[in-house]
C-alpha cells in the first residue's frame, strides 16, 4: 500500500476543499443599479423662529431674512428698524429626493444653522421651497424642530455643548411639488451600472439576463454598463426590472487588497490576497537615557566647595526576533499570525507589509489609510 507525505495529503485536502467550495452567487439588484433611477439632492435657505433666546441676534443677512419674510404678508418694515433676532436664525434645510417620488409625497429634512446661533432647540422653519440643480423648486419645507444636542451657558461663561444643538431634522418636513423626469418609459435602452467596475462580472450579469430573456437582450458595453434592450412603456419595463433584478449572479473575486489604518493599526485583507517567498526578520532599537544629579565635596574636607555633578547613564537595548521564511502561495492571514507570533506591534506590521510589497512578494494593492 502506498503511503503519501503528510504535506502532499494536506495539499490534496485543501485542492479538494477549493474543488468543493461552490462558487457564491450575487443578486443582481445588491451589484449595482439601473441608470437614472437615483436620488436627488435638494437645499434651500430659510428662516428658524421661535428661539428662546439662542438666535442669530442682529447678523445682517438675518435681519434682511426677517425683512423679506415680513414682506410675503405685505408688513414692510421701516428702513432704519432692525428686528430683534435672539428667536430666529438663519438656515440652511436639506433633503434628499428618491426615485420616482411624487407630487404630495413626504420628506425628512435637515435644518443647519448658517450664523451665530447657539441652538436651535424649540424652533419652528417657516416656509422654505427646496431647490434642484436645476434651480427649480421640487419641494416645500416647513415644521417644528427635533434637535438631538443641547447646549447651556452660565454668566461667568462657563459652558456645556452635548452633542450639536445648531442641527436639527423635521420627519416627514417636506411635501414633494415636482417629480424628476427620468426617462424610464422612453429611453431606448435601459442601462445597468455596476458599483465596482469589473469586466468578468459585467459580461456575467449580461449572460444571466440573456440565459432568462433570451439571447441579444443584454450586451456589457465596457466593465460597468450592461444595455439592456427593452419595449418602451412604464408598466413592461417595471416588470422586466424586477424580474432582472432578482437573477443570481456569479460576482468575480475582487481584486486582491490589503486595507491598512497606520492610526489605529487596523488590517484588513480580503480573501484573493496572496504572498511570494519571502524571509521577514524585523528587529526593535530602545536607546535609554537616565540622568542624575549627584554632590561633589573636594578635599580637604571643610574647606572646598560643595558643588552638584551632573551624571547621565545611556543604554542601548535591541530586541531579537527570528527570522521566519514565508513559503510561497499562503494567504496573507498566515502571514498576520507568523508576524504575531513574534510580537509585533500593529506600527512593525505595517512596515512588514510595506516591506513584503516593495520585495514584490505581497501579491496585492496596499491601500494605507
Amino acid at each position: 500500500m502506498l503511503r503519501l507525505p503528510p504535506f502532499v495529503l494536506m495539499l490534496l485536502a485543501a485542492l479538494a476543499t477549493v474543488v468543493a467550495t461552490p462558487a457564491r452567487a450575487d443578486r443582481i439588484k445588491d451589484l449595482g443599479t439601473f441608470q437614472g433611477i437615483r436620488s436627488n439632492q435638494l437645499t434651500g435657505y430659510g428662516i428658524v423662529v421661535g428661539l428662546p433666546g439662542s438666535g442669530d441676534d442682529n447678523l445682517e443677512y438675518t435681519i434682511q431674512s426677517m425683512k423679506a419674510v415680513a414682506s410675503r404678508f405685505g408688513l414692510q418694515l421701516p428702513p432704519n428698524v432692525n428686528p430683534g433676532l435672539k428667536n430666529a436664525a438663519v438656515v440652511m434645510v436639506t433633503a434628499d429626493l428618491p426615485p420616482f417620488a411624487k407630487p404630495g409625497q413626504r420628506l425628512d429634512i435637515t435644518v443647519a444653522s448658517m450664523g451665530k446661533a447657539k441652538s436651535l432647540r424649540g424652533g419652528a422653519l417657516i416656509l422654505t421651497p427646496l431647490i434642484g440643480a436645476d434651480g427649480q423648486i421640487y419641494a416645500m419645507a416647513q415644521g417644528n424642530l427635533a434637535v438631538g444636542g443641547l447646549g447651556a451657558e452660565g454668566k461667568d461663561g462657563s459652558q456645556i455643548v452635548i452633542n450639536v444643538p445648531s442641527t436639527g431634522r423635521i420627519p416627514e418636513g417636506a411635501t414633494v411639488e415636482r417629480a424628476v423626469q427620468t426617462g424610464f418609459e422612453t429611453a431606448p435602452n435601459l442601462t445597468y451600472n455596476l458599483t465596482r467596475a469589473d469586466f468578468t462580472t459585467a459580461q456575467n450579469v449580461a449572460a444571466a439576463i440573456n440565459g432568462r430573456l433570451g439571447t441579444g437582450t443584454a450586451e456589457a458595453t465596457d466593465a460597468v454598463s450592461v444595455k439592456v434592450r427593452a419595449p418602451v412603456g412604464g408598466d413592461i419595463r417595471a416588470a422586466l426590472m424586477s424580474e432582472i433584478e432578482n437573477l443570481d449572479v456569479v460576482a468575480a473575486e475582487p481584486p486582491a487588497r490589503v486595507i491598512v489604518n497606520a492610526r489605529t493599526g487596523t488590517v484588513v485583507i480580503n480573501s484573493s490576497v496572496r504572498v511570494g517567498s519571502a524571509a521577514v526578520t524585523h528587529g526593535k532599537l530602545t536607546v535609554r537615557i537616565d540622568e542624575k544629579q549627584g554632590v561633589s565635596q573636594p578635599a580637604p574636607f571643610g574647606q572646598g566647595q560643595t558643588t552638584k555633578v551632573q551624571k547621565s547613564a545611556v543604554a542601548v537595548d535591541e530586541e531579537k526576533h527570528p527570522m521566519f521564511l514565508i513559503q510561497p502561495g499562503p494567504k496573507l492571514a498566515d502571514v498576520v499570525k507568523a508576524v504575531n507570533a513574534i510580537g509585533a506591534s500593529p506600527a512593525d506590521l505595517v512596515a512588514i507589509l510595506e516591506a513584503l510589497k516593495e520585495a514584490g512578494a505581497l501579491k496585492a494593492d496596499l491601500i494605507i489609510l
